[in-house]
């Protein structure tokens, strides 16, 4: 009973410095590219530029298909890559947030359980971005809003609840064990093709499917894809709806759990 008490308090305490959160995310995004002579420009033109690159390989150079009749690929693309780079972003920006912020960690008044979630707000400013892009570029091929697109918001929600988990984890642990930031950007390389971005599901067997679904990103991508192509539903698929909010408490709770507990030895290896 105490520590489901303690992970109360954990979990309010956060929440009522949401004030605190939101501007130190803002001043995180500005100074991410100080210093640079185009700025703040740096964080939206990579991302670009990788769009760019797959379009062109995957639709100019090997003439993918979309797997929806009469949707250019792009289209089909965009839902599913845009997520992905936030995903990323935002894992691998959080994951060292305790060793980038090392002064305010040695604070003792310095609620730290924050910083996470201020690097993944940092990170999901771009993501509006890119979310206003797809909009902008599903409209040029004549594709109007719908009702369905507001889908994106609940979607991008359960993304971060989930980043949330993980990056609470990964944040508590990479003081002790550096080496986790380099597992975490070869889990990402080798997460991005485990996920329909680049290819379609339905290319998989029924049994693959169903292991490639085990993937908490591939409800995530494939739900992008439902708002804004697909027009279904998050509630239609309740069975993996179900299996996407059990494995992401538990993650959430865990990572709650593993920082919380770690936390008193921050100081000491920083």
């Amino acid at each position: 009973m105490k520590k489901v008490k303690d992970l109360y308090y954990f979990f309010r305490d956060t929440f009522k410095m949401r004030s605190l959160i939101f501007n130190l995310a803002k001043n995180d995004f500005k100074s991410r590219y100080a210093g640079s002579y185009f700025g703040l420009i740096w964080a939206f033109v990579q991302p670009l530029v990788m769009i760019l690159i797959y379009w062109f390989v995957f639709q100019k150079g090997l003439r993918a298909q979309s797997p929806i009749v009469k949707v250019p690929f792009i289209l089909w693309f965009l839902p599913g890559i845009v997520p992905w780079f936030y995903f990323s972003d935002g894992l691998n920006s959080a994951t060292v947030c305790l060793l980038e912020y090392g002064f305010l960690v040695k604070k003792v008044v310095f609620k730290v359980s924050i910083l996470p979630i201020v690097k993944l707000m940092s990170s999901f400013f771009v993501h509006l971005f890119f979310v206003a892009l797809i909009f902008i570029i599903f409209y040029i091929y004549g594709f109007k809003p719908s009702i369905y697109n507001i889908q994106f918001l609940y979607y991008t929600f359960c993304m971060i609840i989930l980043l949330l988990g993980l990056t609470w984890m990964t944040s508590a642990i990479i003081p002790f064990f550096k080496d986790l930031g380099q597992i975490i950007m070869i889990v990402l390389q080798v997460g991005m093709w485990a996920t329909p971005i680049v290819w379609p599901a339905s290319m998989l067997s029924p049994r693959l499917n169903w292991f490639f679904k085990l993937n908490p990103m591939y409800y995530i991508v494939e739900g992008y894809r439902d708002s804004f192509l697909n027009k279904v539903w998050f509630f239609h698929r309740y069975n993996q709806t179900l299996y996407f909010w059990i494995i992401t408490m538990v993650i959430l709770i865990l990572g709650a759990t593993v920082f919380r507990r770690l936390r008193p030895h921050f100081s000491d290896v920083l």
